[in-house]
């Protein structure tokens, strides 16, 4: 298998390190830690670990593409291959990979308490940790705050709000002389990021979670219907006809050009959206995502990657030992003061160096500890096939093709089938 390793680290040492009371003989490990900052990042933090251990330290290219990162992956795997030792994975993950992962529980020695409880459940496959969560992901929602104070509008709590405020402001602004404003853009393409969308506004409704923890298929219900047909009037009224062909780099793209007055979208457009060329630096403001009612909730889709130890590792232990240091306090503070990456560890909300480097993280906790998971580990290898039957449900909604009733009626059929009698 073609696979370009970077060298990052190449002093050996001989003899043995010692990890609590166990010696543990110098290894070579090799780790797939992402690519771009991901890559450049844990270059230096795997090479200050491997010098202070007597470890050799490679880290191993991988696609881009997530899709083709889990190609890969499993590629390996089934082969047993010992290439990788420590392997960065998708938070959706965990329940597709879970057969080839070493169970990290007997050697987090309870430090999973101090993570947020939902990222630990989602990466809990039939009683064992598989992975531990490295830094995290949940939506939120970006506001204009210069146009809500110039207009007089609070920031909206529920989606019914949301609408008027941004019918309203989008109208106005229209008048004024941009015609290309919208009052809200998001992620429409039928592609994994409408999953996301799409799962927080039925939640917010109060609606489930498409298939709950115990397997059991609850997305044909009344306040799914509601969402679905609360969304689908948004588009060519206060979202642009072409929101149905929108990633998140093309609704950031509009938001930042100052065309938006609201954007649903990941943390990574804050900093972006206030660097020295962006029309909107110093007029952003971030809250939690809309609720569908008043007594709906705050729904934002639970995102981000995890660092896992593969069975085939000839090197365990070591493995493991670097593994806890990566998801650790000391290297997540760091990624998130130097990449503004969201930590998984809770205290670390509260540590003002993290806060000075980036404000809208005292929000964020509140936002991750409500955050709602897709349904990735109780539908294990089939989550991706889950994933596309439901965004394909929801682009037939918002594009015209079916009603919310019809296709959420033949979403539920199509994942009966094949969940084959609720055992997935």
């Amino acid at each position: 298998m073609n696979i370009h390793k970077n060298v990052i680290f190449a002093a050996l040492a001989t003899g043995a390190m010692v990890l609590g009371t166990t010696a543990v003989q110098a290894a070579t490990l090799r780790v797939a830690c992402g690519s771009g900052p991901h890559l450049a990042h844990c270059t230096k933090v795997v090479q200050a670990w491997g010098k202070e251990h007597g470890h050799t330290v490679e880290t191993v290219s991988v696609p881009n593409s997530p899709t083709e990162q889990l190609a890969l992956y499993q590629q390996m795997l089934a082969a047993k291959g010992s290439d990788i030792d420590v392997y960065q994975i998708d938070v959706v993950w965990p329940g597709i990979l879970a057969p080839h992962l070493v169970d990290l529980k007997p050697h987090a020695k309870g430090a999973e308490d101090g993570y947020f409880p939902a990222i630990i459940q989602n990466n809990t496959v039939d009683g064992k940790l598989v992975a531990l969560p490295w830094f995290t992901d949940a939506s939120l929602l970006y506001y204009r705050k210069d146009l809500l104070e110039k207009y007089g509008e609070p920031v909206p709590q529920t989606w019914e709000q949301l609408t008027k405020v941004a019918q309203k402001i989008q109208e106005a602004e229209r008048k004024a002389g941009n015609d290309k404003f919208w009052g809200f853009v998001w992620q429409g393409r039928a592609y994994e990021g409408l999953t996301c969308n799409g799962l927080e506004w039925v939640a917010s409704h109060n609606g489930g979670s498409i298939i709950e923890p115990d397997g059991k298929i609850t997305i044909n219900n009344p306040q799914a219907v509601k969402a679905l047909n609360q969304a689908k009037p948004w588009v060519n009224t206060i979202s642009p006809p072409g929101v149905l062909n929108y990633t998140e780099e093309e609704s950031r793209g509009v938001f930042q050009a100052g065309n938006a007055l609201f954007m649903r979208n990941w943390p990574y457009a804050w900093g972006l959206s206030q660097g020295a060329d962006s029309p909107v630096k110093g007029k952003v403001g971030t809250a939690p995502l809309s609720k569908g009612s008043e007594d709906g909730r705050h729904a934002a889709t639970l995102g981000g990657w995890e660092m896992a130890v593969s069975k085939y590792s000839a090197n365990q232990e070591a493995a493991i030992a670097l593994t806890l240091y990566l998801t650790g306090p000391e290297v997540q503070k760091k990624r998130a003061i130097e990449l503004s990456q969201l930590p998984t560890l809770l205290a670390l909300y509260d540590d003002p160096e993290v806060l000075k480097a980036n404000p809208f993280f005292g929000e964020m906790k509140d936002i991750l500890t409500n955050a709602v998971a897709r349904p990735a580990t109780v539908t294990g290898g089939k989550y991706n096939q889950v994933s596309s039957e439901f965004f394909n449900a929801v682009y037939a909604v918002l594009s015209g093709g079916k009603s919310a009733e019809q296709s959420l009626a033949d979403l539920e059929g199509s994942l009966k089938r094949m969940s084959r009698g609720g055992k997935w």
